[in-house]
């Protein structure tokens, strides 16, 4: 008996020499043990977005003992590692600012019923931009869209920043941004905008680089107690790779054409055609800049590729521009970029549609008639308006093998209606522009071209992938529908001189287009 008793005494001095050992260690598991009881009790009282799952438990468990059996493992711990180990995840970002008080309607003195308005969301964005470009040591322009209420409405404002790539040595420069609206009033729920920023200073004109940042202020413009300002970078230049004789330089090219937004199930032929004919008319220092709004599927890309090989052609896919309601697929906003894309690019500039071919007279040609209007900045087209429909009875049975241009012949000569006009400019002095011409260049403006240049305009024909000849002629003059034609072969004429260009540059590649 005395032994059984001595040996529950060393058995007892045993267990209590270890507890007292590894009392650290227990009072840490049984705090956690505590902490993980308590959470569990608090989490049963909270809202479900804050719940955790099982398998966030079991995480955290795990995480627990291995800590607890870093610290058994290890004589000497530091107090810092375990409060490391335990330390809560970071907090997330904190939470957008909350939207003004709601309004309720109240009762005021004297019965009167002040009612509260309440905002929510945004109808529209207060600038969208499409690009940006430098036009000098000074200035640059940037073009988008922007809020047409807000400008019909409202007095929005823009300021121009040039920010030093070597911010932390050089100031930041500041301009007040000159607008130019230039669809015309047009614009849908937005309007084209193109912000000249001139700066009084050169800026980056030693290479150093750097950016231009828009602030964009609505002034009001929306809400009147509201003056809300979105600031976006428009434009970087990284440090050397401003080149200062880009502007002073003889351009690349005597004749850029810029086309606006191409949409809709185009016919291959008509642009083929007039592809040809242009390319021969302008001569090999010529390009052509086509927007394809959604107008460019795989038939038509098969007719500008050649082209395109050749480095005559260059292929703008906008079709992103689709998201945004402005007027006929943002033609006046794709056309500005154009403009100071190619700004210092080319002598010339022309606008119009692919459905419209220049023509000059035989005994000139289209440098002769740019050289008499040099003095000009911007000089117009007269519009020679053709049938869509009126062909040659004597093409019966052989019109699907004729050219567009060959066998719709018979043009409108009514009177007393005012008829569009296109343009062309030299770029260099035009600060923005338009569809039809531009109202925003320094430099002459003239309309007195005719018997210089003029262009047959076959409108519709180019959207329609069918036969245009749907009535046959035999005579000189005709009246359908009240409308008078005469025969004009104009364009009839050159048709052979364009066929034997386009095999001579591309080759038989393009034979076999479809209407």
């Amino acid at each position: 008996m005395a032994k059984d008793r001595e040996k529950d005494q060393k058995e007892k001095k045993m267990f209590v020499g270890i507890a007292w050992n590894c009392a650290a260690e227990l009072k840490f598991l049984l705090t956690a043990l505590l902490f993980l009881c308590s959470l569990a009790t608090v989490l049963q009282f909270l809202p479900s977005r804050f719940s955790l799952s099982s398998s966030d438990l079991r995480d955290c468990l795990s995480r627990l003992s291995t800590a607890a059996a870093a610290i058994t493992n290890t004589s000497d711990v530091d107090a810092a590692v375990v409060k490391k180990v335990l330390a809560p995840p970071p907090l997330p970002p904190p939470a957008s600012p909350s939207p003004p008080s709601f309004q309720q309607d109240q009762v005021l003195e004297g019965g009167i019923i002040k009612r509260g308005f309440n905002p929510y969301g945004a109808a529209s964005y207060n600038f969208i931009l499409m690009s940006a470009y430098r036009g000098g040591l000074n200035t640059f322009a940037v073009i988008g869209l922007a809020s047409k209420p807000l400008h019909v409405f409202g007095r929005p404002t823009y300021q121009c920043e040039w920010v030093p790539h070597l911010s932390t040595q050089l100031q930041s420069v500041t301009a007040v941004g000159y607008k130019i609206l230039t669809d015309w009033g047009y614009g849908h729920v937005y309007t084209v905008v193109v912000v000249n920023c001139t700066f009084p200073v050169p800026v980056g004109d030693d290479g150093s680089g750097g950016r231009l940042v828009l602030h964009a202020s609505t002034n009001g413009g929306g809400d009147r107690k509201l003056n809300l300002t979105d600031s976006f970078e428009a434009l970087t230049e990284a440090p050397g790779s401003l080149n200062v004789s880009y502007f002073t330089s003889p351009p690349k090219y005597d004749f850029l054409y810029c086309g606006s937004s191409l949409y809709g199930n185009l016919s291959p032929q008509r642009v083929r055609e007039w592809l040809a004919y242009h390319v021969r008319l302008f001569g090999e220092k010529s390009h052509f800049v086509i927007h394809d709004a959604g107008g460019v599927h795989s038939a038509m890309l098969e007719v500008l590729r050649p082209w395109m090989e050749k480095g005559y052609v260059t292929l703008h896919d906008i079709r992103e521009q689709e998201r945004f309601d402005g007027y006929y697929h943002n033609q006046f906003m794709v056309v500005n970029d154009c403009l100071h894309r190619y700004r210092f690019m080319t002598k010339w500039m022309f606008f119009f549609d692919v459905d419209e071919f220049i023509f000059v007279p035989r005994k000139s040609t289209i440098r002769s008639v740019v050289d008499s209007l040099s003095d000009y900045t911007q000089f117009t087209i007269e519009q020679m308006p053709m049938s869509s429909r009126l062909c040659l009875s004597q093409d019966a049975g052989k019109t699907f093998r004729k050219w567009g241009i060959e066998k719709l012949v018979y043009r409108d000569v009514k009177r007393g209606i005012r008829r569009d006009r296109k343009y062309a400019v030299q770029p260099r002095n035009v600060f923005a522009t338009g569809v039809h011409m531009s109202q925003n260049t320094a430099g002459k403006t003239t309309h007195k071209t005719e018997g210089r240049i003029k262009y047959f305009h076959y409108h519709g024909t180019v959207a329609e992938r069918r036969e245009p000849c749907r009535q046959l002629v035999n005579t000189t003059e005709v009246t359908v529908d009240g409308v008078p034609y005469v025969l004009d072969t104009t364009m009839r004429d050159a048709a052979g001189f364009v066929k034997r260009f386009e095999l001579k540059m591309v080759g038989s590649i393009l034979q076999r287009t479809r209407q």
